[in-house]
């Protein structure tokens, strides 16, 4: 499905200076018009969206202290969410109060000003935590492992309510492990590739040995624009990844692509709480028709190529925060 076939002419995106927001952002059509809505908090980067070429506005406001108008839109698509597991492990209370108030803001700003509008949620696969077998369905219980995937399943739980007893056209998809361009250095495939670029040692977390199902952003994208489309009122939709990988394949990986030697690679403390696998079904997003498109190695390497070409982009994020590539972030 393309872009320009959606419904959603004048369209509202909440997180949009995020990785998976700009990421959408960019993919859109430039027939539809664009307002982002984002607070620039930890996870948003102004650089992310430079040089789009879009009928693009941009609203700066904290989500989780105020309420929209929403009168003139057709769409909305929440990204926004503090998202990193390890800082929700050292800082727990911002993960609650930032993520549980932002949903909640959105779903009364729809309910009191565009009952009608199509409202798409953006979860995760962490709501179901860890797959030590088998590959999880969307009826499968919620099982979270950490205060940030906690706070997704109370998100979750707001907007199927706001579909229940208000009648509001929402639907959510749940996400696999996301990887490509504009991604925070904090993540594993960033992080990896500039801790290596860097000639810094590469934290590995535990035995390296825990499994994720990666898809690249492009095909979320493409995901989100099918569920928008297709996809019913008040159902979830999973959207698995292309493949599973180890991390420590992925980290020695990104060492091969960069050729660099497996000796920068150093076994820390495994973080509280974490889970081993993720695996999820996707039969209902193939059913509306989504297919994958890009697989894990082509991806992967284009995405660290991406941060080899795109110094400027990230060098002034770890000189402002030194943090970003710490070895046990959780441990402040």
């Amino acid at each position: 499905m393309k872009t320009q076939e959606l419904n959603c002419k004048n369209i509202l995106i909440t997180g949009g200076y995020g990785f998976l927001g700009s990421n959408y952002i960019r993919h859109l059509d430039q027939k539809i018009k664009v307002t982002n809505v984002d607070k620039l908090g930890i996870g948003s980067n102004v650089e992310n969206l430079k040089g789009i070429n879009l009928d693009y506005n941009f609203l700066k406001l904290d989500l989780s202290k105020s309420e929209l108008d929403l009168k003139n839109y057709d769409c909305v698509v929440n990204f926004a969410s503090e998202t990193h597991v390890d800082r929700s492990i050292a800082d727990p209370r911002s993960f609650l109060e930032n993520n549980v108030w932002l949903v909640f803001n959105v779903l009364e700003s729809a309910r009191k000003t565009n009952d009608n509008i199509r409202i798409l949620h953006i979860s995760t696969d962490e709501v179901y935590g860890e797959a030590l077998e088998g590959s999880f369905d969307e009826g499968s219980p919620y099982r979270p492992s950490n205060p940030y995937s906690a706070t997704k399943v109370a998100q979750e739980a707001l907007v199927l309510s706001y579909v229940r007893t208000y009648g509001l056209n929402a639907s959510i998809v749940r996400p696999s492990n996301n990887y490509g361009p504009y991604q925070m250095p904090e993540k594993l495939i960033p992080k990896t590739t500039i801790r290596a670029l860097l000639n810094l040692e590469i934290p590995v977390y535990g035995s390296g040995k825990q499994v994720r199902s990666w898809i690249h952003v492009m095909d979320t994208a493409k995901a989100i624009d099918i569920v928008l489309e297709r996809g019913k009122k008040g159902e979830i939709y999973n959207i698995p990844g292309e493949s599973e990988r180890e991390n420590i394949y992925v980290v020695k990986e990104i060492l091969k692509i960069l050729k660099k030697d497996e000796s920068l690679i150093k076994y820390v403390e495994d973080r509280p709480g974490h889970d081993f696998r993720y695996s999820i079904k996707g039969d209902k997003i193939k059913e509306l028709g989504f297919k994958h498109t890009i697989k894990f190695e082509e991806g992967l390497k284009e995405t660290v190529e991406w941060y080899v070409k795109n110094e400027s982009w990230w060098k002034p994020l770890i000189e402002k925060d030194a943090k970003i590539l710490s070895e046990m972030p959780w441990k402040g």
